[in-house]
Order: C-alpha cells, then structure tokens, then sequence
C-alpha cells in the first residue's frame, strides 16, 4: 500500500437528495430542543449532566476503555470513581477536561483554531501519561492493527507531512464556512482520525474536534448536539470502524469522494438527534412523576436532582449529593435515611462504599416512562449492509 506523499485533505463530496433531506431533519428536531430550552426547564441541568457523561462513556469505550457512566458522572462531578480503576478513571478525567475546555470556550466570538489549541487538547487528555508525548505530533510511522484478527488495517501519513497536514485542516475550519456545520464537522472528524497526528489518543481528539466544530456553530446546545455517545455503542462503534475503512481503504490517500463516511455521520446526527427528542419527553415526564412523589411523601426541594438521578439510573453517592445540594453532611444524611424510609431509595454497601439507587415508586415511574417511548428511526436503512461488505485496501 503507498500512501499519499501530498499536502491534500478528505474534501466535502457532493450531498445527495437523500443527505440534504436527512440534514434537513437534523435541523428540525435540533430547533425544536433549542425552542423547548428557552423556557427554562427544572431538568435541564440534570440531563445535560448525564448526556455529558454518556458523551465520555461512548468516546473512551471505543478505545476499550470499560466505562461506567457512574464513573463518568463523578468526573463530572470532580467526584471519587465509583468503580473503574486509577488508569481507567484518568483516562475519564482527560477526556472531561478536553470536553469542559470544548463546551466553555468553543462558543466564544473571539476564539478560533489553531494548531496550539488542538495540541493543548490533546494535553488534557493524556497529561497522565507522558509516555505517549501530551500535546506532542508523533515523530515516527504510525499504523492502526485490529486487535481481534492481528492485521494491520491502516497506516498514517508520514510523520514528517503531519505538521502540514493539520496546518491545512485548521485553515479549513477556519475559512470553509460554505457548508453546513454538521458536514463541517464530520469532514474534520474524517480529516484528523486519519492524519492520525499524535501516538495515541487520535480517535478521541478527533471527536473532540468534531463537537468543538459543532460549538462554533448555531445548531444548539453543544453537549446535546455531539455523537459521541452514538458511536460508543457497541453495535455503532463497528459501523464507524467500518465507515472510517471504507473511506481510507487502509493508508493515507485522500480521494475526493468521502460520501459514505459523510451519510454515516449524517445517520449518527439524526438517530442521536431522535434520542435527544424522545429524552427531554422522558425528563418532562419523569419531573412530574418526581414532584408528585414529593409532595405525597412532604420532602424538601432540594431531594429532587438527586432523585432525577435515580431515576435516570445513576447510583447516588452522599458525597455527590453534599456538593450539588451544597448542604452539610448531617443534612445529607438525614435526607438520603428518610427517601430510604419512605421507599424511595434501596441502601448498598457501608462507610465509604455505600450508595443508593432507585427502589419503589422511583422504578415505577422509570418503567411507565420508557413504556411510552417513541421508537427511533433509521433514515438510511440500506447503510449497515453496505458497511458490512469487506473493505477493499488500497493497493
């Protein structure tokens, strides 16, 4: 396989009738979230918290990290890990802090990309590890086995180009504002996985780089607007292998037509999209199964984020609930031993290790809830088989 020695990108492909209707759809059901938050809603801190959480679950599971979304929401929370290990658990904080970085400044007028900024990024995430160069271009051949057949299945440009090649792809995102934000960011996702810059973390950083797109745009809400946690499930994870493979044909030679790869991204953004519409339905309506349950049983206010927790699945810590309710721990205690007594919460464990999770009438609403769902569609119902086919290499 030869790899391309030109100082050349992926470029947009031409959008089918199919894309333009499918992105059409994606801007609709975006605006309609970005109407529903303009009243403020009691919810919305609580699922942007766990949307974010999920974001960091679904970016590092693809790399093979195993990530509770517990663990994920305690690095959130600037909270001990529940139950991943230490490596485990830096590599949830490393990415948090690339993605708190993205959601604070990525909106602000006056910033902008530079190549300082995608390598600071990349600090954030591996700081911990200095063995694999935090913030550094890789100086040496880079190549991408799969793990589970030992074969090679991609090899990156010369380490010697990456220096250009990312020169180039942070002027186009700095001038390419002729197209859509959300083809904007699945050409930059394409573009930076396959420059491959950096030793390790690549896959990461380029999801990154794709919401930090998303955020200098106008399509709403960043932390509900990202795929990440859409490709970290596990059956979408091997379609955006396949994807990625499909594309680059296992080296680095851009070919002007990225199509498929474009129409992944677009199906990933409209099935996240319909996840996000049927979750602000789920938090309406569990909120007011909530507030029923707290006036029947007289609780005070403040219970109520961390029962929306419960509800939502998470495991409730004291430690987490002093910080979010900013109570004394006395208090905390009281609270967390009636919502047990009443038969809202089920107790596990002791001392340091004890947690709480949804017991009682909290179950029940969670399940009249999800009986309600809509289900979610599949705009392109032709792309899994497609994805399935064998990858054609590069000769």
């Amino acid at each position: 396989m030869k790899q391309s020695s030109r100082i050349d990108l992926y470029t947009v492909p031409s959008l089918s009738s199919e894309d333009k209707a499918v992105l059409g759809e994606i801007h609709r059901m975006r605006k309609d979230m970005r109407h529903a938050l303009r009243t403020p809603r009691r919810w919305e801190g609580g699922l942007r918290r766990s949307v974010l959480a999920k974001a960091i679950q679904g970016s590092n599971s693809i790399e093979g990290y195993v990530v509770e979304e517990d663990d994920a929401l305690a690095a959130l929370d600037d909270d001990e890990p529940m139950s991943a290990d230490e490596k485990t658990f830096e590599e949830i904080k490393g990415y948090q802090r690339a993605m708190s970085y993205v959601l604070a400044v990525g909106g602000d007028s006056l910033a902008t990309y530079d190549t300082t900024e995608l390598r600071a990024m990349h600090f954030m995430m591996l700081q911990h590890e200095p063995s694999k160069s935090p913030g550094r271009f890789r100086k040496g051949p880079i190549y991408v086995h799969n793990e589970a057949t030992d074969e090679q299945v991609y090899e990156g440009p010369d380490n010697e180009l990456v220096p250009d090649l990312i020169d180039v792809l942070v002027e186009h995102l700095r001038t390419a504002h002729d197209h859509d934000p959300v083809v904007r960011s699945a050409m930059a996702h394409l573009n930076l996985v396959m420059i491959h810059p950096f030793r390790d973390g690549n896959g990461r950083m380029a999801r990154a780089v794709a919401t930090l797109v998303l955020t200098r745009s106008d399509i709403g809400d960043p932390a509900f607007s990202s795929i990440e946690e859409w490709l970290g499930v596990t059956a979408n994870t091997l379609d955006y292998y396949a994807a990625l493979g499909h594309t680059g044909h296992g080296v680095w030679a851009p070919r002007p037509d990225a199509h498929l790869w474009l129409s992944f991204c677009l199906r990933a953004h409209h099935m996240q999209a319909q996840t996000m519409a049927r979750r602000f339905e789920d938090a309406s309506r569990y909120w007011a199964h909530l507030d029923a349950l707290v006036e029947r049983h007289s609780l005070p206010e403040r219970v109520m984020d961390l029962l929306f927790d419960a509800v939502l699945g998470y495991r409730i810590r004291r430690s987490g609930y002093m910080k979010r309710a900013e109570i004394e721990g006395q208090m905390a205690t009281r609270d967390l031993a009636h919502l047990v007594a009443v038969g809202l919460l089920a107790a596990h464990g002791s001392g340091r290790g004890r947690y709480y999770t949804a017991a009682g009438s909290i179950l029940e609403a969670r399940a009249d809830v999800r009986a309600k769902r809509s289900a979610i569609t599949d705009p392109y119902p032709w792309m899994r088989p497609r994805l399935a086919e064998p990858v054609v290499l590069a000769k």
